[in-house]
């Protein structure tokens, strides 16, 4: 009796660890998701995918549509390779070079007041054009660059954008949000989606559809299409135009309904385009200085 009544509390600490190993295993059990990729075909991994970014790059197979996607497989295993030789420019050259794009880049700014003359329009083909030469995950090209000329669709899209700005400005986007844009001066009123004489909607395709129905993965499309905006905005620049960078929140499913997009496409960016307005005004605002934007390792 008196070995059993010292091995009690012992007994029990032990039997209190079982009892808690038990259920943290069960709770493990129920928490975590089954895992869809034993038994799936080799394919349906998706390593590539940016957590982070969610870029509906694993928006992919589903269960039960694997034959809706093209396997890797199935496509031209390589591609002939050509030689390149890109122009090399001496030294003194090359530096006067980036000088100049700096010089021209640097002038780029946020214009809210555009001009409604007519711009010619093989010049917006050649900045899409040269937006159309972005990198792209695996060469997939995942952009659609929408280009919108037509008054009443034009007028369209602003009463969608305007009537969802003003939502988000009021309830959506926070006091922080909207204090920080104060200082901007810009609010749910968007006039010059009416006056610019062209608007570019550019839409991501979350994945490509071939010409025989099937889907196929654009792996990493929001960088890629995110690269070919940034492409398209030294374009403009170039060519002397000016536009406002906007991401209407809420709008990408109507606009997309409007322009009669595809289910697969998704709205990225808003821009207006065309020359800067004759009394066109821009905040006074200073970029970083090198030393803040560059580590040299």
């Amino acid at each position: 009796m008196a070995l059993l009544s010292v091995l009690t509390p012992f007994l029990a600490v032990i039997l209190c660890l079982v009892v808690g190993f038990m259920l943290l295993k069960s709770r493990e059990t129920t928490s975590t998701p089954p895992d869809k990729s034993k038994g799936a075909p080799k394919g349906d991994s998706r390593p590539w995918v940016d957590q982070d970014l969610q870029d509906d790059t694993e928006n992919t197979a589903r269960e039960g549509d694997d034959d809706e996607w093209v396997d890797g497989n199935d496509e031209e295993e390589s591609l002939a390779h050509v030689p390149y030789s890109p122009p090399r420019y001496p030294e003194d050259k090359m530096l006067e070079r980036s000088k100049d794009f700096y010089t021209v880049m640097n002038q780029r700014r946020s214009v809210r007041f555009i001009s409604s003359e007519p711009v010619p329009r093989e010049v917006l083909d050649n900045v899409i054009r040269t937006a159309g030469t972005a990198p792209s995950g695996a060469h997939t090209e995942p952009w659609t660059f929408v280009v919108v000329s037509d008054p009443e669709t034009k007028h369209q899209i602003r009463l969608i954008v305007e009537e969802e700005e003003e939502m988000n400005y009021r309830q959506r986007m926070g006091d922080k949000w909207v204090h920080d844009l104060a200082k901007l001066r810009t609010n749910w009123v968007k006039e010059y989606l009416d006056v610019a004489p062209y608007l570019i909607l550019i839409f991501k395709q979350t994945y490509g559809i071939l010409p025989n129905g099937k889907k196929r993965t654009h792996y990493y499309n929001e960088i890629s299409v995110s690269i070919s905006c940034g492409l398209l905005l030294a374009a403009l620049q170039n060519v002397g135009l000016v536009t406002v960078t906007s991401t209407p929140l809420n709008c990408g499913p109507q606009l997309r309904l409007l322009l009669k997009r595809p289910a697969n496409e998704k709205l990225l960016m808003l821009l207006p385009v065309g020359y800067p307005a004759s009394d066109a005004t821009v905040p006074d605002l200073k970029r970083k200085h090198l030393d803040d934007i560059m580590v040299h390792i």
